[in-house]
C-alpha cells in the first residue's frame, strides 16, 4: 500500500469539481470562495477557448513538452507557441483572482489538472495518434506533468500560504485506458489496455508531488467503473465520482476505501441546469449506501465530501451558484442527520 497524506476537512464538507461557466475569472473565484468555505478550488473557465479547457491548461503546465491546437485536438509540438502563451496567461489570471479572494484563508484548497492517463489519451503525437500508443511518450508525459505540478503547487502555496493543498487529477478516460477502449485516430481500432501496474506507477509518481507539497491527492473520474482499489494503492487520499453511476458491484471497493480513511467525493448534483431535489434528498442514496455497507452512520459525514457530479462549465452561472449552495446544504444534512 502506498503511503498517502490525508485530506483534513471537517464533517459536512462540500466542494466543486473544477470547471465553471463564463469567462470572468474574478466572478468565478468570488462564487467558489463565497459558496465553499471549507474547500474552495481554483476554477477552470473553458468557455474562454483553447488553453482554458482542462487539457489546454494542463498542457500549459508541462515542462519541456509543448502542445498546440489542431482541428483534431491538442498535439505535441517542438516549441511553445501562441496556444501555450495563451494557457499561461489565463492561468495567471485565474491565480490572481483566486489570490484576491483567499486573503487570510486557512484550510483545504483544491486545484485540478488532467491526470497522466487522460492526458496521454487526449494529447496527440506529431503523427496524429494519441500519446497513449507510445509507452515512452507516456513516461515522458508523466515526468513532465509531475515537474510542472511541482511548480504549480509551489506557486499556489506562495499565493495562499495558509492553504492545505489538495491536488485533484481529472481522469475521465482512466477506465477506458484500463479496458483498452480508447479509440485510435482512425476510429476503427482501439489502443491496447495499459497494464494496471504501469497505470498505478504513473499515478503514484504524481501522488508523490502532492505529498512533497504537504498536500494530498484526490482522483476524479466521472465515468463508470472507477478503479477505487487501484487509486488507493497509488496513494490517492480521496476519490471523486458521479454517484449516479455507482452500482452494487462497487460496494466492496467503496466499503474498503471508507474503512481505510479514503475520502469519498460523491457527485450528487447534476452538472447542467435542471431541477434539484431538496438537499437531504440528494444524499439519501449515500445514506442508503452506508447502511448497505454496514458502516457506522457516525462516520458518514467525516468520510464524504459532497460535490456536483462533474464540472459546471455547461451550466448557466445562476445554476452553478445554486448547485454549489445545494451541495453545501446537502453536506450539512449528512452531518446533522447521518441516518
Amino acid at each position: 500500500m502506498s503511503e498517502k497524506s490525508s485530506i483534513e476537512v471537517g464533517p459536512g464538507t462540500a466542494s466543486g469539481v473544477g470547471s465553471m461557466p463564463g469567462t470572468d475569472a474574478r466572478e468565478a473565484a468570488r462564487t467558489v470562495t463565497g459558496s465553499l468555505e471549507a474547500m474552495p478550488y481554483l476554477p477552470e473557465l473553458p468557455a474562454r477557448g483553447p488553453g482554458a479547457d482542462m487539457t489546454g491548461r494542463t498542457a500549459g503546465l508541462l515542462v519541456e513538452v509543448f502542445a498546440h491546437v489542431e482541428p483534431s485536438g491538442w498535439r505535441i509540438a517542438d516549441r511553445p507557441g501562441r496556444d501555450t502563451r495563451r494557457a499561461h496567461s489565463w492561468l495567471r489570471e485565474d491565480l490572481d483572482a483566486l489570490e484576491e479572494f483567499t486573503q487570510g484563508y486557512e484550510g483545504a484548497l483544491k486545484v485540478s489538472a488532467v491526470g497522466p492517463w487522460t492526458l496521454a489519451a487526449a494529447l496527440q503525437l506529431r503523427g496524429g495518434e494519441a500519446a497513449l500508443a507510445d509507452p515512452g511518450a507516456c513516461r515522458d508525459l508523466t515526468a513532465s506533468l509531475a515537474e510542472g505540478l511541482r511548480g504549480h503547487l509551489a506557486e499556489l502555496r506562495r499565493r495562499v500560504p495558509g492553504a492545505r493543498l489538495v491536488l485533484q487529477l481529472d481522469e475521465p478516460s482512466l477506465p477506458a485506458v484500463l479496458r483498452g477502449q480508447v479509440r485510435t485516430a482512425s476510429g476503427y481500432r482501439t489502443h491496447r489496455a495499459v497494464d494496471r501496474a504501469v497505470v498505478e506507477g504513473a499515478l503514484r509518481d504524481v501522488a508523490e508531488v502532492a505529498r512533497e507539497a504537504d498536500g494530498a491527492l484526490v482522483v476524479h473520474s466521472c465515468a463508470p467503473g472507477v478503479p477505487f482499489a487501484l487509486l488507493r494503492r497509488a496513494g490517492a487520499a480521496g476519490v471523486s465520482f458521479d454517484f449516479s453511476l455507482v452500482t452494487e458491484r462497487e460496494d466492496e471497493a467503496l466499503g474498503e476505501a471508507a474503512e481505510a480513511g479514503t475520502k469519498l467525493f460523491v457527485g450528487v448534483a447534476p452538472g447542467v441546469d435542471g431541477p434539484l431535489s431538496d438537499p437531504a434528498g440528494s444524499v439519501m442514496g449515500v445514506r442508503t449506501l452506508w447502511r448497505r455497507l454496514g458502516l457506522s452512520p457516525a462516520t458518514l459525514a467525516e468520510s464524504v465530501v459532497v460535490t456536483p457530479s462533474c464540472g459546471l462549465a455547461g451550466a448557466s452561472p445562476a445554476y452553478a451558484r445554486t448547485a454549489l449552495a445545494h451541495c453545501v446544504r446537502a453536506a450539512r444534512s449528512l452531518a446533522d442527520n447521518p441516518e
